[in-house]
């Protein structure tokens, strides 16, 4: 497409002599722009789906990706079958019923705090990454007797309470019509403390074995809801459909974490794009800044131009030369940002690790601790949508001052330069 000539001359213009300073500082600028505009889209959009990815699992980490509930009340009888149903469902990894109710717990040393307490199996807990992860004392080995709990542990500390001391739950309310009965008390040893980094789950949620659950709350061999788990949390859709179709016809409510977190996967979803088109601006100032590069290095070659006109060089010949400098500005700035925002994500680590040192405090107060430690996740198809652009911003930008280029007339051009 380019031939050796062109390329020769554009090469020729992109090195500035005396004189030629100027047009050749902001032909560097335009390069330096575009190389960092396209390394702070990649590196920020990465950020951005580590923020999404963590925030998403820790808060269906513990509520899981998938819920079907009775229609109307809070029991949910026969769960056996329908768990049985839902295990046959190909792209679920776990299907697990829970008790959930909302309960006063009551410590030695005094204190007390409401909380919302969860009954589920010894083994469908363990195999719940975000707790298992999140464990700060003790081990989910140990929870597998009746009267085993494990507790945030914001609140333990809030209430006085380590590992092995022993809590009382209270039922305010007790189950039936006599308005006299006294409240339901019963005493569970604390086995274990989780932190999964959010206030609003370790101040209030505690974990206790299903068959105590059922017992306490007097449900029988009800449960409250059944919760499933998929490989993609990102894919729940499918397997929503699916689950509706399998229990189609039944009284049961089904939802999946999109739906019951909608409001806050609206705002980070929105909040991203955001911040793309935000950030796309970066790119677009410094394509115009090739516009005006390119424009003051054609008025400077005005007469140089003609004495290729009358050499026997073809417009198309001088639009493609100076295609060639703006699109070696802009589509080498593009290349180098691709390559530092990769570099940049792929050391995320390492470079935080370094700016803590030297700040030598944390970004975050503890309350919001794990925005300190969100990873870098790169989405290949947004860094190939950023790199598509730039480079199609940067040869955008030549195409006007190209084409001025290859309209001068060689006659005006000699008798006015």
């Amino acid at each position: 497409m380019f031939g050796a000539f062109e390329r020769a001359v554009a090469g020729r213009y992109l090195r500035a002599r005396k004189g030629e300073r100027f047009v050749s500082i902001i032909a560097i600028f335009s390069l330096v722009g575009i190389a960092l505009g396209v390394a702070t889209l990649i590196i920020v959009m990465a950020v951005m789906n580590g923020f999404r990815q963590d925030l998403i699992g820790r808060i269906i980490g513990l509520n899981g990706h998938l819920i079907v509930q009775p229609a109307s009340g809070n029991r949910l009888p026969d769960h056996a079958g329908l768990v049985a149903r839902l295990q046959a469902l190909p792209g679920l990894t776990q299907v697990a019923p829970i008790v959930e109710g909302q309960l006063l717990v009551t410590s030695e040393a005094g204190g007390a705090a409401g909380a919302l307490v969860r009954g589920i199996a010894p083994a469908d807990l363990r195999a719940r990454s975000t707790i298992a992860y999140a464990l700060r004392r003790g081990t989910l080995d140990d929870f597998r007797d009746q009267d085993a709990l494990v507790m945030g542990q914001r609140m333990a500390i809030r209430m006085g309470v380590r590992v092995g001391d022993r809590v009382s739950l209270v039922l305010p309310q007790a189950r039936g019509s006599d308005f006299t009965a006294a409240p339901k008390l019963r005493s569970f040893q604390v086995v274990a403390l989780f932190d999964v980094g959010m206030p609003e789950y370790d101040n209030r949620h505690l974990f206790i074995p299903l068959d105590a659950a059922q017992d306490f709350f007097g449900l029988g061999d009800a449960v409250s809801q059944i919760e499933l788990m998929v490989a993609d949390p990102t894919q729940v859709r499918g397997a929503t459909e699916a689950v509706r179709a399998a229990l189609a016809g039944q009284p049961l409510r089904i939802a999946d974490w999109q739906d019951t977190n909608s409001t806050m996967y609206a705002a980070v979803v929105v909040e991203r794009n955001v911040m793309f088109l935000i950030l796309t601006l970066i790119i677009l100032v410094a394509a115009f800044n090739i516009i005006s590069s390119l424009t003051m290095l054609v008025k400077d070659k005005g007469k140089d131009i003609a004495i290729l006109r009358t050499m026997g060089a073809t417009r198309g010949a001088i639009l493609r030369i100076f295609l060639i400098c703006g699109g070696s500005v802009g589509c080498g700035g593009t290349l180098i940002g691709f390559a530092l925002g990769l570099t940049v994500c792929l050391n995320f680590e390492n470079l935080r690790a370094g700016v803590l040192a030297l700040r030598g405090t944390p970004f975050f107060s503890q309350e919001l601790l794990f925005l300190a430690q969100l990873p870098a996740v790169v989405d290949p198809r947004e860094v190939v949508q950023v790199l598509v652009m730039g480079l199609a911003l940067s040869l955008l930008a030549t195409l006007y001052p190209s084409w001025r280029a290859a309209r001068i007339d060689p006659a005006q051009a000699l008798r006015h330069g």
